[in-house]
Parts: structure tokens; sequence; C-alpha cells
């Protein structure tokens, strides 16, 4: 069988009756091109099923149209989101992604990802990897030193030395402890992430800060430290049971802990709402399938994802314009919204204005 020769843009401009500049104009999607013409040359290009050679074009413009994105813990709800929103952003604006999963968010070793990525000639870096314990030192030196733009996706402690995008999760905390709080309950137990990750201790503080202000201590006897699984939420309800029987809500730092705290409180015969109110984080899909349907706070991780490719798409083109950046890098904080449910005691002092309450689907009869 023989080999069909492949079509360069001379074909189709010899077709279409016009320039290589004209045909690599609209393949750029340039604004200068006359409507006939622009529509002469696309339809040379949909007959003939041409292709742009990218690895070419890359060479020619000096750019590569690629993002590297270095991301860790798809198997949680928050990664796994933000990803999907780099991706989409990505291929919205034109740029392909060559994405690097590492095992251990811990990992301090991030010379041969760098290395790698630079060898791929990327035109910027997502780092879409959880701060945890000291995991972002490196930016401080390294992050400064890349030849391309980098920006972080997820709130840091201290000053940021790079761009960084996050959600702001000491509001969390705080919505959700208030809620709690606003319908009537006294003894607010927390159930946290992993106390090595920033989003963790940022809710905790939220929590802390929000009884402060309430005149309530926030005894550690009301604290508890998880692992983002269902089964830690379950286990942690019941060592907050023991230190202190006569808690009367729970507030969980994402939606699978809360799912194994209603598991509990049905195990231990502690009614949701009227004995325990819960509280999650994250809004999953699940989320209003629980029983009772889970009041929750709603992280904007898709907004994260894709400002993070908007934003890196800024300073490249800021880059390759004065070859350097002056910007003092700064954090970006999303904010989040309570969605009230039937899983905690009713609000009536709650300003309607702080939180969406959905709809409780009619009966059928």
């Amino acid at each position: 069988m023989a080999h069909r020769t492949r079509l360069t843009i001379r074909d189709v401009a010899a077709a279409a009756g016009v320039s290589t500049q004209t045909v690599s104009r609209v393949l750029n999607n340039r604004p200068d091109v006359a409507p006939d013409t622009l529509q002469r040359v696309q339809q040379v290009i949909r007959e003939t099923g041409y292709a742009p050679n990218m690895l070419a074009r890359s060479l020619t413009q000096g750019r590569s149209h690629i993002l590297g994105v270095v991301a860790y813990g798809l198997e949680y709800f928050g990664p796994s989101r933000v990803l999907t929103a780099v991706e989409r952003q990505a291929a919205e604006m034109g740029y392909g992604i060559t994405l690097n999963l590492i095992l251990q968010p811990e990992t301090s070793d991030v010379d041969h990802l760098l290395s790698a990525l630079r060898a791929r000639q990327v035109d910027g870096i997502i780092w879409a990897i959880p701060e945890v314990s000291d995991n972002r030192a490196w930016s401080r030196t390294k992050g400064a030193e890349m030849p391309v733009p980098v920006i972080l996706v997820g709130g840091m402690a201290g000053k940021p030395y790079l761009p960084s995008i996050g959600i702001d999760n000491a509001a969390i905390g705080c919505l959700a402890t208030e809620h709690l709080l606003a319908g009537g309950a006294r003894k607010v137990g927390i159930i946290t992430g992993p106390l090595s990750w920033w989003e963790s201790r940022q809710r905790l503080l939220g929590w802390r800060q929000t009884l402060e202000a309430h005149n309530l201590a926030p005894s550690e006897m009301l604290v508890t430290e998880g692992d983002w699984t269902v089964t830690s939420g379950e286990q942690g309800l019941y060592r907050l049971l023991e230190r202190c029987p006569d808690i009367d809500a729970i507030f969980a730092s994402n939606d699978q802990m809360a799912l194994g705290v209603l598991h509990a409180a049905h195990r231990r015969g502690r009614s949701v709402p009227e004995q325990l109110s819960v509280v999650g984080v994250d809004n999953i899909a699940e989320a209003s399938h629980f029983w009772p349907p889970m009041t929750t706070v709603y992280q904007p991780l898709t907004d994260a994802g894709a400002l993070a490719v908007v934003e890196i798409d800024r300073l490249i083109s800021k880059t390759r314009q004065s070859r350097r950046s002056d910007e003092t890098p700064k954090m970006t904080l999303l904010e989040p919204e309570l969605i009230v449910r039937e899983s905690t005691r009713p609000v009536v002092s709650l300003d309607p204005a702080d939180a969406r309450v959905e709809p409780v689907p009619a009966a059928l009869d």
C-alpha cells in the first residue's frame, strides 16, 4: 500500500490561491484576514484534512504550546477536580499538557522533575501538589531560576515566592463552624484532614477562630485527626464521643469523612441533625444523596484550575515580551460557599446572602 504524501502549508496555499503567510495567519487565528479569504482557506483545510506540523510551528515561533503539569493525589476529590479544569482550560487556549504524577507529596527532591520539564521545552509549569510539610521549600530558590513561568495551585504558608492560586481554607472552617453555632450547637467537634497538609491546618484555624469569636473554648478534646477517608471519619466520631459524650455538632473536613460520621452516628443511635449536626467540605456529587443530605462547603476548585492556566498564559506572554517578569509573586485565594441541606439544624438567624439553601424534594404520594 502506497503511503499518502503529507500535505504541506504550500499545498494548502496553492489550492486556495493565497500565500503561505496568509495560510499561517488563518492557522494562528489572526484577525488580519479578509472574510472571503478566511472562508476559502478553511474550506481547503477541511477538504484536504490538512493538519499543521506542530513541531515545525514550535521551532518557528520559539515556543512549544505545551504546559508542564506536576500533580499528586488524583484519588482525592480536590486534586482531581483541579487537574480536570487545568486540562480543559489548556485545550481551550490552544495548549497541550505534559502530566507528571508524583507518588508522595512530601518529596522535596524536585530537581529531576524541573530538569525533565526544561528538557521538554514547556512554555510554563503548573505545580498542582498540595503543600504538605515543607515540600514547597524549593520555590524559594529554584522557582526564580526557572527560564519559564511557574505557578502553584493550592495555598501555602508564609510569603509566596511564586504566584499561587488556592482556596481560602480558613474561611471554609469559619463558614462551617459559624453555621453549626447558628443552629444552636455549643460543643462543635472537628475531624481534620492530615495536619501535615496546609489545607487541614487552615480549616482547623477557621474552626478555632470562630469558636473564640463566640467566647467558646476550642478545646483539644474536640479535635481529632483524620486522613480524608470514610473510615477515618467514622473512627473520628467514635473518639470524639468517648471524650465528649454530649458533643452536638461535627465539622468534618471533607465530605468523605462526613459520610463516615453519618454512619457512626447511626450506629451509636445519634439522630442527625436533631442530636448531632454535621457539615462536610467539597460538595461531592453524592453529598446531596447522603441521608440526611449533607450540608457542605463548596470549594471553587474548577475555578482555581482554570485560573491557573489563564494566569500562566499571561505570565508566558509577559515573559516573552520583556524576557523577565518583575512582578511580586502573590497568593490569590478564592472564596468558598456554604450549601445548606438537611444534616444540620435549621438556622433562623443566618443571613440568606451567606448561604445557598437547596430545596427539599417533595415527597411522593
